[in-house]
């Protein structure tokens, strides 16, 4: 967790460092290696074939039609998730968002409430998360999953085991549309359609929510339906806060608040337990509501909320805590320009 007290005292910007360090290298690697001739992809292609009957000469020739992509090991290894929240907001929750927002919740009407009834997710909630994804479906990406799957799979040390399993999934998923996997094109990370679900995440939890007899992320029914359906089962619960400020100023360097700041997003500590630190709810909670502390960097300095359950559930989506709050504020800003304007 981020103790957030200076940007070099953040373990995850080490990290980040490291991983950049690691992209070089991988990056200087590249203009001298394939997939045409890697051992690591010669024992993945034969894992394919045996635990999961591909033919073997059928994968080997898309691997030797893919290329690995320097510009995928650069966008992971800066990711825009790591800014600090100021910066992050100011480039995610803005005006035209809000109003690309209310434009696609108008235009989707119907669509977002039968989500909201069947799945409890509310349709801020849904249309937010579409709108820092995709930009409303506008943004889906343009590289080649499987080329950048592949990449990433053998060519960035740090999460080659995720990666490898996602091209297996992009495989599967693939194999049972009826596609060409080198057809399919996404983001960086190998996301996938409005929703910008990874492979596994798309055969998981995507819905037919149009009815006409295929899961389609690039169909806006579909992306509605599987958003609202993913929040649901990672455990949303409908009509409870996301989050609560703290009133400032919080100190943090009591040992209690730092201990608790240290124990990750998921709720695990009543909200009485935090009041004993010295930090106070800026609204009424009940004090048996578990929380967790989630920091986020102003150009003031730092500042807490209280994270709920939902909270935690939209990071279950992405785990940056950025992002989460910027689902969560923009979802606010919808919520609101709604209702000024009479909608419901």
């Amino acid at each position: 967790m981020r103790l957030a007290l200076s940007l070099r005292q953040r373990p995850e910007i080490l990290a980040l460092i490291a991983s950049c360090c690691i992209c070089l290298m991988a990056c200087a690697a590249v203009s001298a290696a394939s997939f045409e001739h890697n051992s690591e992809v010669d024992r993945f292609v034969d894992e394919l074939a045996i635990d999961y009957h591909f033919n073997r000469n059928q994968v080997r020739s898309w691997f030797n039609r893919a290329r690995l992509q320097t510009g995928v090991l650069n966008a992971i290894s800066r990711p825009g998730t790591a800014r600090p929240w100021y910066e992050y907001r100011a480039s995610n929750v803005t005006a035209a968002r809000i109003r690309g927002g209310l434009e696609y919740w108008q235009r989707h009407t119907d669509t977002l409430a039968r989500a909201r009834v069947e799945y409890g997710v509310p349709e801020e909630i849904i249309v937010a998360t579409i709108g820092i994804e995709t930009f409303y479906g506008r943004i889906i990406g343009n590289y080649s999953v499987f080329d950048a799957l592949a990449t990433l799979a053998f060519s960035y040390p740090p999460r080659a085991e995720l990666f490898r399993g996602e091209l297996i999934q992009l495989l599967l998923l693939a194999r049972e549309a009826g596609d060409d996997p080198l057809l399919y094109k996404g983001s960086f990370a190998g996301a996938l359609g409005i929703s910008q679900f990874l492979p596994s995440s798309y055969r998981r939890y995507a819905v037919d929510f149009d009815h006409d007899g295929k899961r389609d992320l690039w169909a806006h029914g579909d992306a509605i339906g599987s958003i609202a359906n993913y929040y649901k089962i990672f455990g949303w619960r409908p009509g409870e806060k996301v989050i609560v400020a703290l009133e400032q100023p919080v100190e943090p360097a009591g040992d209690e608040f730092k201990i608790l700041l240290g124990r990750g997003l998921n709720p695990h500590a009543p909200v009485a337990a935090i009041r004993r630190t010295g930090a106070s709810p800026a609204e009424m909670v009940s004090d048996d509501v578990l929380a967790s502390i989630i920091p986020a960097e102003f150009e003031s300095g730092v500042r807490y909320w209280l994270g709920f359950n939902n909270f935690y559930v939209i990071t279950r989506y992405n785990r940056s805590i950025n992002y989460a709050l910027a689902v969560h504020e923009l979802a606010q800003e919808l919520r609101r320009a709604r209702l000024s304007d009479g909608s419901r």
